[in-house]
């Protein structure tokens, strides 16, 4: 069984807000992913926020696209994008639809399901690495293109849902810039995690890829 107190989807109304409200927010919620071969419950300690027009580091800052279309729609629901020509990464849309904000999952604990996860992150040297940092979260929840656009919100039978959980005391949340987010998107303290978990993942500076000579 999941380790919180309450499986209740999150409204609609949680995600239309600012996305900055709606990121520290997120923590200690347990995103619910059912699979064929059973579920996987994961309690969020980390997150970053991208703020869409304002700000540099986000998917959305130049418009529309046929990749982050899903951005541009009704808050609550699913982006996944796909980077580096092998790893996935889940966004939650927020704010009023048109206005393109979102949050990263950066991180969590699994708290159900880790005997799937743990087939899905076998290099994990123990379970506090199977989702620890995003490309990770994606792969221990089996997440792909095919969730991009899901109503997280929904009730019913669903590939994936957010639920209410248990809200991390606002005490124990910390902020810091985000995490490999080049130029001026870079300045932002816009990464949220929670304090002294060891599911957290490493800051890491932008670091510049190299050109092949």
């Amino acid at each position: 069984m999941i380790a919180t107190p309450d499986r209740t989807p999150l409204p609609r109304a949680f995600f239309d807000r600012p996305v900055l409200e709606v990121a520290p927010d997120l923590l200690g919620r347990v995103v619910l992913r059912t699979t064929p071969d059973g579920p996987i419950a994961l309690r969020l300690t980390e997150v970053e926020a991208y703020d869409g027009p304002n700000d540099p580091g986000s998917h959305a800052y130049r418009g529309p696209t046929a990749r982050n279309g899903v951005m541009f729609g009704p808050p609550g629901h699913v982006y996944v994008y796909f980077t580096y020509g092998m790893w996935h990464c889940m966004n939650l849309v927020c704010g009023p639809e048109g206005r393109a904000s979102g949050v990263l999952l950066r991180a969590g604990e699994i708290v159900e399901g880790a005997e799937l996860a743990r087939k899905r992150r076998a290099s994990a040297r123990n379970d506090r690495e199977l989702a620890k940092g995003p490309a990770r979260l994606a792969t221990a929840l089996d997440v792909d293109r095919s969730l991009d656009g899901v109503d997280a919100c929904a009730t019913g039978d669903q590939p994936l849902t957010v639920l209410e959980g248990a809200p991390v005391d606002p005490a124990l949340v910390r902020s810091g810039p985000r995490t490999g987010v080049a130029g001026e998107g870079g300045v932002h303290p816009w990464r949220f995690w929670v304090a002294d978990d060891p599911t957290v993942s490493p800051y890491r500076a932008h670091a510049p890829r190299r050109r092949r000579s």
